[in-house]
């Protein structure tokens, strides 16, 4: 039990550096392969903001009750998203949209999901204290995310969502500071 503790402890600091480090507004370009069609790559770009959350405050403890989580107050960080996102190579109109993630031991509680509006949860780990994966599963469909800070003016991320055991989508992302 004290060895699971002093995971959870590690992880937290982790995840709580990752997310302060990772707040501020980012310009994203992201381009999405889809693997069992024959068709054109989705280019997307995006501005981005991201706010760290503390533990307490509303969104945490609105996200801790859509999640029907017994403590409101479990949720030790998280941040929020806001994005205004453009399809650059699709005629199609500007997406504008936001999500709040929670961080509780290994379990990342999110509002939504990439593919659905219901609150999910994704298990996450860090390979180092600036690369953090996620894995995420739904509907039938796995989302596996690795998201790696590089110094302090980038991030990347990759995205690989499959489906019934077979890999369907990779998204590739380049997020700049502002």
């Amino acid at each position: 039990m004290v060895l699971a503790q002093t995971t959870n402890i590690a992880l937290q600091s982790l995840i709580v550096d990752f997310f302060r480090k990772s707040e501020g507004t980012w310009n994203s370009q992201r381009r999405y392969y889809s693997l069992n069609k024959n068709v054109e790559p989705q280019e997307v770009e995006s501005k981005l903001n991201i706010s760290f959350l503390s533990q307490g405050t509303s969104e945490l403890i609105a996200l801790a009750e859509n999640h029907e989580l017994e403590d409101l107050e479990a949720l030790v960080c998280g941040t929020k998203v806001t994005w205004e996102s453009n399809y650059t190579n699709q005629n199609r109109k500007p997406v504008v949209g936001s999500t709040v993630f929670g961080i509780k031991g290994n379990i990342l509680y999110r509002d939504r999901g990439f593919a659905t509006p219901k609150p999910v949860t994704a298990v996450y780990s860090f390979a180092n204290p600036d690369t953090m994966s996620l894995r995420t599963e739904y509907n039938s469909n796995v989302f596996e995310e690795e998201i790696k800070l590089v110094g302090s003016k980038y991030r990347t991320r990759q995205t690989i969502i499959s489906r019934a055991g077979e890999e369907i989508t990779i998204g590739q992302y380049l997020e700049t500071r502002v």
